[in-house]
């Protein structure tokens, strides 16, 4: 095995061994298969390069302080997955077929799954999307499920430490009654010019507006935003976020600590009343913002160069349940034995 630098991953694909794959022909679910290529022989009128019929999901699984290998929530991604499914017209994967994959495809890479104390994590992308061939616009009658890992660092460069983020107005992720809230590619294209943009700007990630009225705060580019203030946790209720599942966690624990929790539209005005804010989400789990920049007025909110309190804390018990350091109470992890 090649020497992996594991404290120093970035976040990005790394080839590993194996995948795993399985075809939905004639409204049934085949057998999974195992290949070694990096690559798919698709149909070249296939629904999914013409009309987007494409969803992804993204897990981790974590070496833990005593050595297991954890799924974190695979349940969540999955139940994700079939909403994603459903919102664009694609075979369902259900949970017996979406486990069998992960865990087949985890443990024929086991040797990329960073060790405990490192800070990485192997990352699970499991892929949906329609390879049956059609012109006209219309759902595919045949579906392709697949599962690749790679072993990975951080979202964010800066790790666990404040980020700057650009707030926009000109673009939209997703329209107030699309697929905001379904994890599927088209709300991530949409993204790409602003976020490249705020990257030229000098900023880690881009904070969307609400498309139909621009006043209130959407997603955080490739995450979720919370802000912290008043002893509480809030973040945004919208049909066009994508309901994040380590937000869901993050949720739970900020309850844990005795904080009120609030999932409600977040006026754009309040940015300058929470105490700390962040972004969360299965890549980043949590990154701080440092502060947040309006590119069209210039105004300025700013939360201070380290991480708040409350959200280290969080962070900190959110690592220590993926990690098995301390009592998975809530029974999100699923151990996956003899790895």
């Amino acid at each position: 095995m090649e020497n992996i630098d594991w404290k120093n991953l970035p976040f990005g694909y790394y080839p590993t061994d194996y995948n795993v794959r399985c075809y939905a022909r004639n409204g049934q679910w085949g057998e999974l298969e195992v290949s070694s290529s990096e690559y798919i022989s698709l149909h070249m009128a296939a629904t999914a390069l013409h009309y987007g019929q494409e969803a992804f999901e993204g897990l981790k699984a974590f070496r833990g302080i005593d050595g297991k290998v954890r799924l974190f929530r695979w349940e969540e991604n999955a139940k994700r997955m079939r909403s994603s499914a459903d919102g664009i017209m694609m075979k369902e994967v259900p949970d017996e077929l979406f486990f069998a994959a992960v865990d087949k495809v985890v443990r024929l890479n086991a040797r990329f799954i960073p060790p405990f104390g490192t800070g990485a994590a192997l990352y699970i992308r499991p892929l949906l999307f329609g390879s049956g061939p059609q012109v006209g616009v219309k759902p595919s009658m045949e579906y392709m499920f697949l599962v690749f890992v790679g072993p990975v660092g951080p979202y964010f460069k800066e790790g666990f430490k404040p980020v700057s983020v650009e707030l926009v107005r000109d673009y939209d992720r997703a329209a107030p009654l699309g697929t905001g809230h379904i994890k599927v590619g088209g709300n991530y294209a949409a993204s790409l010019r602003p976020a490249d943009r705020a990257h030229k700007d000098g900023y880690s990630s881009v904070l969307f507006l609400d498309a139909k009225e621009k006043k209130y705060i959407d997603e955080a580019g490739p995450a979720n935003f919370f802000g912290i203030r008043d002893n509480t946790y809030i973040t945004p209720q919208s049909k066009t976020v994508l309901p994040s599942i380590t937000n869901k966690s993050i949720e739970t624990l900020a309850a844990d600590l005795g904080l009120k929790v609030e999932r409600r539209p977040v006026p754009v005005e309040e940015l300058e009343l929470f105490e700390e804010a962040g972004a969360c989400g299965t890549a980043a789990i949590i990154a701080p913002i440092r502060k947040i920049v309006d590119r069209e007025t210039r105004k300025e909110y700013y939360y201070g160069e380290e991480a708040g309190k409350i959200s280290s804390q969080i962070y900190k018990n959110l690592k220590a349940i993926q990690e098995g350091v301390t009592e998975d109470k809530y029974g999100w992890n699923t151990i996956l034995e003899g790895i």
